[in-house]
């Protein structure tokens, strides 16, 4: 079958069936998709999300009549999101932020001063609805176009909730509030420990369950959950599975991550994690920037597949490729990395993650970056930034590049997970062999139906590879989807010459590999 007939037919299919389903009541399923492997998830500092910088230098200049990212002009860009079949929308956090020994000059997302109440830097001015009106309509807008909501809780507090509720924080041996790591703008909660949690923290957590869950959300995604114990998210994410057992929990947590945040807190391993009751966690994808053979991607695929059988219940992971905690792909190994990451997320057992702007190649690189600000609204005077990372710390444009070519691919990627999703729900993940350690190869298998995937992890140089398929042969039907090198097949074989970073997605109809 012609590859540009088969893309057209599925993408008038899915997009029928999208909007089938968009007239339906809302049904919160993100739980049953995600455990499917079936999310496709895109993550967004709503400050920012779709910010109108009229001005065009890079920053939001309210005295000129410009607005930042608010829950109401956030609903001009859900189209876009359902057009690219996400969904499901991860908000960094949307509760209110510090100002005080503060980073940037609109404050951390991650510098929480409560836990009650909504960021008011999220309301817009231009209606009289409420904030919580507005949120409410933001996440009613989402659910008519078929996406899920994700909020975010962070781990600490800012200083000034410190100074409001001081009983809730840990004191070091003097007397003073921990500063978890080097985040120098939040201060440590004292959550307890497995024999004894914090009720205080705990009804504060409790009390934000039950705010994002009275606003229609869908999901939670608990910021450095193991720096609390697993005891205090056991008895939280059962309370909340209560009121709604489709509720999702995704930890931000790592099988490569040993270490506590603070020697003044517990650390939680991830396993110890999902066996609390999360859904699911990061993984280790982010490291694939410094992984040297496939054989290491291998190893994390193979890890994660076998975390059902490890709790007897299902368990998933996202594909944390690249998070607003890592470096923009372009930056670390160029458009190839970013296609690259497109169709792992689409074709391994992940759910699909992406950060707002990586579909259109952003760099996140801010000239005005750490520069003295002409105006503040924390103590800090200066636009704090990390360099190749979305901007969390200011009232900052709305992220954005402008390569045409990674949004088609994203588009075209994302709609393909759907058909790779079918596979999973009859097959199985297939490791293939190959005979060079810098490719790796893998098959999706089922219902008389493959989908194989090869890809030159190395983005320096050019490797050869054959990969054993078994019982493949030249004649059968195959219809390529992501090529740019032609394979050659043989039987039992595929022989590939891979250029740095390529990778090759195609279906094999009328084929199974058992």
């Amino acid at each position: 079958m012609d590859m540009k007939k088969f893309l057209v037919i599925a993408s008038v299919l899915l997009f029928t069936a999208g909007q089938v389903t968009a007239k339906d009541a809302w049904v919160n399923n993100l739980r049953s998709n995600f455990l499917n492997h079936s999310a496709v998830i895109y993550a967004v500092n709503l400050r920012n999300f779709n910010a109108q910088d009229t001005n065009k230098n890079g920053v939001i200049d309210f005295d000129e009549g410009e607005e930042s990212g608010t829950f109401l002009n956030a609903i001009a860009r859900l189209d876009e999101l359902q057009a690219n079949s996400v969904n499901a929308i991860h908000l960094l956090p949307i509760t209110p932020v510090g100002k005080m020994k503060a980073l940037g000059t609109a404050g951390s997302l991650y510098s929480a001063a409560g836990f009650n109440s909504l960021n008011p830097q999220l309301k817009s001015d231009k209606t009289m609805l409420t904030i919580e009106e507005q949120a409410r309509k933001f996440i009613n807008e989402a659910h008519e176009r078929g996406i899920a909501v994700i909020v975010d809780v962070p781990a600490c507090g800012s200083y000034d909730f410190y100074l409001q509720r001081p009983e809730l924080f840990v004191k070091d041996k003097s007397g003073q509030p921990v500063i978890p790591a080097d985040w120098t703008d939040v201060r440590l909660l004292n959550s307890g420990t497995e024999t004894v949690i914090n009720r205080d923290v705990f009804n504060v957590y409790r009390e934000y369950v039950d705010f994002m869950m009275d606003l229609g959300v869908d999901g939670i995604r608990a910021d450095v959950a193991h720096s609390k114990p697993a005891k205090f998210w056991k008895e939280l994410i059962d309370y909340s599975r209560q009121r709604d057992p489709q509720i999702l929990w995704l930890a931000e947590s790592s099988d490569s991550w040993k270490d506590s945040v603070s020697d003044y807190t517990v650390y939680t391993p991830y396993d110890k994690l999902l066996q609390a009751g999360f859904d699911g966690y990061y993984g280790s994808y982010f490291n694939m920037k410094n992984w040297k053979t496939g054989k290491e991607l291998m190893n994390q695929v193979n890890l994660d597949l076998s975390l059902e059988k490890k709790f007897g219940e299902p368990k998933s992971v996202i594909g944390s490729f690249t998070t607003h905690d890592e470096l923009s792909p372009i930056l670390v190994n160029g458009e190839k990395y970013s296609k690259m990451i497109m169709w792992l997320n689409s074709t391994l057992p992940v759910n699909a993650y992406f950060l707002d702007g990586f579909d259109t190649g952003d760099k996140y690189i801010y000239f005005w970056a750490n520069k003295k600000a002409p105006k503040t609204y924390t103590d800090d005077d200066f636009y704090f930034v990390h360099r190749g990372k979305i901007d969390i710390f200011n009232f900052s444009a709305k992220p954005g590049g402008n390569n045409l070519e990674l949004q088609k691919e994203f588009r075209r990627a994302n709609e393909f997970k759907k058909y790779v999703d079918s596979l999973y729900k009859v097959g199985r993940f297939k490791q293939l062999k190959s005979n060079n350690p810098s490719v790796f190869a893998y098959a999706v298998s089922g219902n008389k139906n493959t989908v194989i995937v090869i890809g030159n992890i190395n983005f320096r140089s050019t490797e050869d590879a054959t990969v054993n398929v078994p019982k493949f042969n030249k004649d059968l039907d195959v219809i390529p989807i992501a090529l740019e090198s032609v394979p050659i097949s043989e039987k039992g074989k595929i022989k590939v010459e891979l250029m740095p970073g390529e990778i090759q997605v195609f279906q094999v109809g009328e084929f199974e590999i058992k």
